[in-house]
């Protein structure tokens, strides 16, 4: 009888890898983008598992004498990680083809800035930290500040709404941004995941409260009153006059004509993602690997 339903068990998880949607995917091959960002998320994250890995773990499986408990957690950890891989890698699939239809690339906006941002957007959409899910924003600071790097993506009807300038922090670089912070008076960008909170007058204008969402890359903006502002320095206008955009103190700045029309498009609660490609940051975000 045991043997029978040690056959049982190892015929039903065999099914489930070999039928799940991605699970054959060696997750250790950098073939495109797309596979890298999958292959990072498996390798540092609760996704970290292999189908041969766990084949070779169903095909040893045997019933015991060990606690029934403990056989149970294991077996639960085993289909959890195969869930979720095939989550995440349905995730990218979507966003990849989102990404070709909207015909992004033509913008300048990297396919893996888009990719991650589309995934932390779904993450938090689920454990339902949006409650304005129409509109998903991506600076991209791979870019230049020179270039058009914030986008406004319509959701909702698949389309890009805005894009503009977009200002980084004064000590995260000149022309581009490469140092990042959390701590407070740094004068630097975070990167990562925000939610958007409720709209202000201050002596930017009109400005829009950030909410950082991942621990220890941005969780303090709201200590470091890092907020979406318009402001006179971040304009085409300045760009030809000096050959460089301004700074900030940290803010995500925009120009002035484009935050009376942003701002009120992403208040209350929508995804706001600063993309940098770092390892460190790929690897720790906890919206991404949570």
């Amino acid at each position: 009888m045991k043997l029978f339903y040690t056959t049982c068990i190892r015929l039903i998880l065999l099914f489930t890898v070999i039928f799940a949607p991605a699970t054959l995917v060696e997750g250790k091959k950098k073939i495109s983008d797309r596979t890298f960002i999958t292959a990072a998320a498996v390798r540092t994250s609760a996704i970290g598992y292999h189908s041969a890995d766990a084949i070779k773990k169903i095909l040893s499986y045997t019933l015991s004498a060990a606690p029934v408990y403990k056989k149970n957690t294991e077996l639960s950890n085993l289909l959890r990680a195969i869930a979720l891989k095939a989550e995440w890698k349905r995730t990218i699939n979507i966003a990849a083809g989102l990404y070709d239809k909207m015909e992004l690339e033509g913008t300048g906006l990297s396919k893996k800035a888009f990719e991650y941002a589309w995934m932390g957007y779904y993450k938090l959409r689920k454990k339902g930290c949006l409650h304005n899910t129409d509109v998903l924003s991506i600076c991209d600071f791979s870019q230049s500040s020179s270039q058009e790097r914030m986008y406004v993506i319509d959701v909702a009807n698949r389309k890009l709404l805005y894009r503009t300038f977009v200002a980084h922090g004064i000590n995260s670089g000149q022309e581009y941004a490469s140092s990042f912070s959390n701590r407070p008076e740094s004068y630097k960008s975070s990167m990562g995941f925000y939610v958007t909170r409720q709209t202000y007058y201050g002596r930017n204008g009109l400005s829009l409260r950030i909410q950082g969402m991942d621990k220890g890359f941005n969780d303090l903006a709201g200590k470091r009153n890092i907020v979406i502002h318009g402001a006179p320095y971040v304009s085409r206008r300045i760009l030809n006059k000096y050959g460089v955009m301004g700074t900030t103190f940290g803010c995500p700045a925009i120009p002035e004509e484009m935050s009376r029309k942003i701002i009120p498009a992403v208040e209350h609660g929508s995804c706001f993602f600063i993309f940098y490609p770092s390892k460190k940051y790929f690897s720790g975000s906890t919206v991404l690997n949570g």
